[in-house]
């Protein structure tokens, strides 16, 4: 089986993840994603594989004589996004794509090269997208597929590698990727997620995140007796908004240019609540953000009383980068695979998280590679066989770059 074919396979797998639960993995649909791999993996003749919390696991011995080259780990989530509609995917395979509108049949949209240029470059590939009435799953589940259809490559015993590492994470869509995640058992010195981005992209600076809960007390007073006595917390959260940098904020930023973004405002006169998320690439630059949140917070504890607004910061995930640079033929590896591969490597800030930048953390340095998708998350999510097929060859070629060292 093809990477396609087993790319069609796991996106009619439904396994969106859900914030507002408790559990690992978050919903009990991605337990069939990992009941499937764990199968699949095990008929392919992966060694020692094995599933614990949703997340699964397995090795590929290293040729005999390349036991001492570095082991090298590959790993992809199993959730979907679920900010739209991951329930009952129906994908389309267009074959020898013309570069045209293509009708998403069940829902009567149209994916145009109009409004997604990239498509002109897909022109005579096998495209594959939704049926519109949901996305598409190519994050992560092109991923998947791609680490499987290298694997079962590696298996055939043609190409000599040091030990290989396989690991497939549930929530990483709602950020508990790689909170259970057991980097000792997965035994990688390095390890590359396969997640989302074009074929030939590399990532490995992201975000430094954290996130500000902002808390106000007002006094609720009959709005007919409530002059110089109403205090209204939801009229003070958004005074407070307005003492941050107005040009800061998603909307207005770009490349390394960091941000703050209000993402939740509820309550009501008495008591109001807001939700931050704040971020930078540089650290002593996000760190000041919450500074300056404090400093408005003090100002406006000056003129309506102490205690009026609180705002407690926590710390979410942090910049791979200064873990990665130590050990940065990690990247030199990857890049010589692209140009192998036939492709120019593209490295760009990522402008959010990945399970990589947690995992480096944990002692797995992890940069992101490109699946080939674009447009995730949403009814306009789409890929093509020959870009799968080039990620595939890439995470070979990282295989014989390591095992060349």
């Amino acid at each position: 089986m093809a990477v396609l074919e087993k790319f069609i396979e796991l996106v009619k797998i439904d396994s969106p993840s859900d914030p507002a639960s408790p559990t690992c993995p978050s919903t009990a649909m991605q337990l069939d994603v990992a009941n499937h791999l764990e199968r699949v993996m095990k008929e392919m003749g992966v060694s020692n594989v094995r599933q614990k919390d949703g997340y699964v696991y397995g090795e590929i011995p290293a040729t005999p004589g390349y036991e001492d080259k570095t082991a090298v780990g590959f790993i992809a989530h199993m959730d979907t996004a679920p900010e739209f509609n991951g329930i009952g995917v129906k994908p389309q395979v267009i074959e020898n794509y013309d570069g045209g509108d293509v009708l998403l049949a069940g829902s009567g949209h149209i994916l145009s090269p109009k409004d997604f240029p990239v498509l002109l470059g897909y022109k005579g590939h096998t495209l594959v997208t939704t049926d519109g009435t949901t996305l598409l799953g190519s994050d992560d589940k092109a991923g998947i597929a791609e680490i499987l259809e290298a694997a079962e490559i590696l298996l055939q015993g043609e190409i000599p590698h040091g030990k290989i590492c396989l690991g497939f994470t549930p929530d990483e869509e709602i950020g508990r990727g790689p909170l259970k995640f057991d980097v000792e058992g997965f035994s990688a010195q390095v390890g590359y997620t396969l997640d989302g981005g074009a074929a030939g992209s590399i990532e490995y600076e992201n975000f430094n995140a954290d996130q500000a809960e902002v808390t106000i007390k007002g006094y609720s007073i009959h709005p007919g007796s409530a002059k110089d006595k109403m205090k209204n917390s939801l009229a003070i959260a958004m005074e407070f908004d307005r003492l941050l940098p107005a040009n800061e904020r998603p909307q207005f930023t770009e490349g390394y240019e960091g941000f703050y973004h209000m993402n939740e405002l509820h309550g009501g006169t008495e008591e109001s609540h807001c939700t931050y998320i704040l971020r930078d690439h540089d650290s002593d630059k996000l760190a000041a953000r919450g500074e300056t949140m404090q400093k408005a917070a003090a100002f406006l504890n000056d003129r309506y009383g102490e205690g009026t607004v609180t705002v407690e910061i926590t710390h979410t995930y942090r910049n791979m980068r200064e873990k990665i640079l130590p050990v940065f033929e990690v990247i030199t590896i990857a890049e010589q695979a692209i140009r192998t591969a036939g492709l120019t490597p593209v490295t760009v800030p990522i402008r959010g998280g990945t399970d990589g930048a947690t995992l480096s953390y944990m002692g797995l340095p992890c940069p992101n590679l490109g699946t080939g998708g674009c447009n995730a998350h949403g009814r306009y999510e789409c890929n093509t066989k020959e870009n799968m097929e080039q990620c595939v060859q890439i995470a070979l070629e990282i295989v014989k770059g390591y095992a060349a060292l």
